[in-house]
């Protein structure tokens, strides 16, 4: 079999953190968690329910290559400290690890406003279309794939859609479709339709060459 690493970013997550370490725990793959920095006790709730645990500098495209640059798996999966994971979405990886080069699943928003469910379903859509997917839909790509593009561009924002580029010129991804369950909380906070606006004004930038670091400055 494939062996897999699942890497999990994580800052300040300690409400969430030992949920999808648990989700994670039939999987037989080795679970690295890379904190960024917490100022909660992230790291202690951790520590139990992961194989490795690092602390580097904040920045999820710095943590997500450290956790690759220790993983002993074939197969590199990066799931959100916030994400939720199914028996399904578990089940499909493995069965996927054997032929997959590189992939991600369809994510369902954890909020129950019907506007998610438009978010959700266009979110899904595109990025089938597009070939080009985000860091919410838990990317997984086969180690040798990942080492030959450079991992994720060391940039504030949009490395999940930079490494997918790469990606893409090699082969189209896998569209799994066993949801993984997003947080929702951003919307909630700011407001779907500001949040959904921001998302666009991002993207559009990030194609018309716009630089990382100024559009983080407008994410944050």
């Amino acid at each position: 079999m494939t062996s897999i690493s699942v890497v999990v970013p994580a800052r300040d997550e300690s409400a969430n953190i030992e949920a999808v370490l648990k989700d994670l725990a039939p999987l037989e793959a080795e679970r690295i968690v890379v904190d960024g920095g917490s100022m909660d006790d992230t790291m202690a709730r951790a520590r139990p329910h992961c194989e490795v645990l690092l602390s580097c500098k904040a920045g999820r495209a710095t943590q997500m290559n450290m956790g690759a640059s220790v993983a002993k798996g074939e197969l590199l999966w990066f799931v959100h400290a916030d994400t939720r994971v199914s028996a399904r979405a578990l089940t499909a990886l493995a069965d996927i690890a054997q032929r997959g080069t590189w992939g991600r699943f369809d994510v369902r928003l954890s909020g129950d406003r019907w506007a998610f469910r438009v978010i959700e379903w266009f979110m899904n859509r595109r990025s089938c279309w597009t070939g080009v997917a985000t860091g919410d839909q838990g990317i997984f790509v086969c180690r040798e794939w990942f080492e030959a593009v450079g991992g994720f561009p060391d940039i504030p924002l949009m490395e999940d859609v930079a490494l997918s580029k790469c990606l893409r010129r090699k082969a189209r991804p896998w569209c799994l479709h066993q949801p993984l369950l997003a947080s929702s909380r951003r919307w909630e906070q700011a407001g779907i339709l500001r949040t959904v606006v921001l998302m666009w004004r991002l993207r559009l930038g990030y194609f018309l060459g716009v630089a990382p670091e100024n559009l983080a400055k407008s994410y944050r």
